[in-house]
């Protein structure tokens, strides 16, 4: 991880390795007391993407996204949770463990980045429910279109992994210095939802909106998601404008979790 640096004595392999064990027990942790276990990672999507398709192909004449838009939604539903509940980890990133965060030698950041592991992984097991509906959708009237563009999903990937990366190293220390921001990230998770380019595309929005909705970093990476089976969301200013935002995010995480690293221990 980028963040292997901060301030952190030992070597990058002995901290990929500590990542990865707290990443491992995070996921021991949620499933071994759930009888659906892995279940619970496709639930969510599953279930969001039904209620949308039945309301905007079944209730209302729907004008945006793509056809098959079952795989239109769940193209951007599953990274959108993997992107929601990493965030709302981070706001109680250093809370839920701080006898560990405060005890242990390891570099603090670890507790960001077992957050985007564990959910990126939880987000990789759930790619099965958007290849079955890919199936499903070649024996329908619309089937779709595979393209060149799937090689781009690994950057998609890779792209959103950089953007949790910063905010979580933003948005973790300054919940704890300040504990409202934890309500407020939660309010701003859910207007974000509809701001993102999630039941609609950034071309299905009007004018102004269109330009705005590419400064949203959601939107460029989305659109890498999406491109692979819909080549029209293929838009390299929303997929440079979330390249450089991602980037960005990652800079000022950086800069802020090293500033903010002793307060923070200090509120634990």
């Amino acid at each position: 991880m980028t963040t292997a640096a901060v301030g952190a004595p030992g070597s990058p392999r002995r901290y990929a390795h500590s990542l990865w064990l707290l990443s491992a027990r995070d996921l021991k942790v949620r499933y071994s007391t759930s009888a659906l276990g892995y279940l619970w990672s496709i639930l969510d999507p599953l279930v969001m993407s039904a209620i949308y398709w039945f309301v905007f192909t079944q209730v209302f004449q729907r004008s945006v996204g793509h056809d098959p838009y079952i795989v239109f939604l769940i193209t951007a539903l599953l990274p959108w949770v993997w992107f929601n509940a990493s965030v709302s980890d981070f706001t109680r990133a250093f809370n839920k463990d701080a006898r560990l965060v405060r005890s242990t030698a390891i570099p603090r950041s670890i507790w960001v980045n077992r957050i985007v592991l564990s959910k990126g992984i939880e987000f990789l097991c759930s790619l099965p429910v958007l290849a079955l509906f890919v199936v499903i959708a070649a024996f329908g009237d619309t089937p779709v279109q595979l393209n060149w563009g799937l090689l781009l999903f690994p950057v998609a990937v890779l792209l959103q992994t950089v953007l949790l990366v910063g905010l979580g190293l933003l948005v973790a220390p300054l919940c704890v210095i300040w504990t409202d921001l934890e309500r407020t990230t939660k309010l701003i998770l859910r207007a974000l939802f509809y701001a993102s380019p999630i039941i609609y595309g950034v071309s299905d929005l009007p004018g102004i909106f269109e330009t705005l909705a590419a400064f949203n970093p959601l939107s460029g990476i989305f659109a890498l998601y999406r491109v692979g089976f819909f080549a029209e969301e293929w838009d390299p200013w929303v997929v440079g404008i979330g390249a450089v935002m991602s980037f960005g995010f990652l800079a000022l995480g950086l800069y802020v979790f090293r500033r903010l690293e002793r307060p923070l221990l200090k509120e634990l």
